[in-house]
């Protein structure tokens, strides 16, 4: 068993006594018209029944990867040598001998010329081809660098740009919890409610994120029609919601090694955990389940990572 599979079933055992562990009750969803309507009901923190519908649009929904496919180093190489093939044609043969070779996830570059100004002007114009290549690739495929708070250099889903994405898509998902608060209600009465409905949403486990190379990680796309995810999908998911309920406020997303948490700077009440970033203050909250947290609680896991400093941030813009 793996160890984010290990905390959802501790997190069962120790809220199972208290009711406080999420349910849902009915998901239904169906494509007419353009558009994909989904239903659901589920039991909140205070173990009431709880239902929201909405319609999403499906060109909007089809924008975007619908998955996220496994990052794959030698794939990524494989379109790095080719590009870098295609530059190499444009050098003429008499000023260098040009050797660029895949060797699993790696390229070599080798340039031999009897001209030392050609030869170092060549070998610089190949190495800024090779990082383009990369980056487009990177691009291409929704995946970006990453920084583990291990300080290890690896490749992730761009969980900030399928938010940046989403946001317009969703609104209307927004809007449905919007209408369940009352008027007068603040940002957490709205963001209670949103978090048990995520929270009830069948959780898949992460694997180490810098090891996965994005395996599991759904789009908000295909979490809403899959109807599972784990923490990086329901936190990205959430986090597209909040930004359309919330264009203006500052949010980040908190990546712990096997798991995730959005930070909102909203003001902070007294018990609720925040951390600090940039002058600003991030009240943290846990969009994961199956635990029934509320805005400013989180799991005794995360809370001990947070403490250790064991996460980096990425903001939302």
């Amino acid at each position: 068993m793996n160890i984010s599979l290990l905390r959802w079933w501790l997190f069962c055992f120790m809220f199972a006594a208290t009711g406080a562990i999420a349910e849902q009750t009915a998901f239904k969803k169906n494509t007419a018209g353009g558009q994909t309507t989904y239903q659901y009901k589920w039991l909140d923190a205070q173990d009431r029944t709880q239902s929201v519908s909405f319609a999403l649009d499906n060109k909007k929904l089809a924008a975007g990867p619908r998955e996220q496919k496994n990052y794959r180093p030698e794939l990524a190489m494989r379109y790095v040598t080719v590009e870098l093939l295609n530059v190499a044609r444009q050098f003429n043969p008499k000023d260098a001998n040009i050797q660029i070779r895949q060797q699993g996830d790696k390229v070599s570059i080798k340039v031999k010329s009897r001209n030392k100004e050609k030869l170092a002007v060549i070998q610089g114009q190949l190495a800024q081809a090779k990082e383009k290549a990369f980056n487009d690739y990177l691009q291409k495929h929704y995946y970006t660098r990453y920084r583990t708070s291990f300080n290890q250099e690896a490749i992730k889903p761009d969980h900030v740009r399928y938010i940046n994405e989403m946001t317009g898509t969703l609104i209307p998902l927004s809007q449905a919890f919007y209408e369940k608060v009352s008027t007068q209600a603040d940002a957490r009465e709205y963001f209670n409610i949103l978090l048990s409905w995520v929270q009830s949403i069948p959780y898949d486990a992460l694997d180490n994120r810098a090891q996965s190379n994005g395996s599991g990680f759904a789009p908000p796309a295909q979490l809403l029609a899959e109807n599972r995810g784990d923490c990086d999908s329901k936190s990205v998911l959430t986090a597209s919601i909040a930004r359309a309920f919330l264009p203006d406020t500052a949010m980040v997303l908190v990546l712990l090694p096997d798991h995730a948490l959005l930070g909102i700077a909203l003001t902070p009440r007294k018990g609720e955990r925040t951390i600090k970033a940039d002058g600003k203050t991030y009240v943290l909250i846990e969009p994961t389940g199956p635990a029934l947290y509320e805005v400013g609680e989180i799991a005794p896991t995360s809370e001990f990572a947070v403490a250790q400093k064991k996460y980096t941030l990425e903001e939302i813009q």
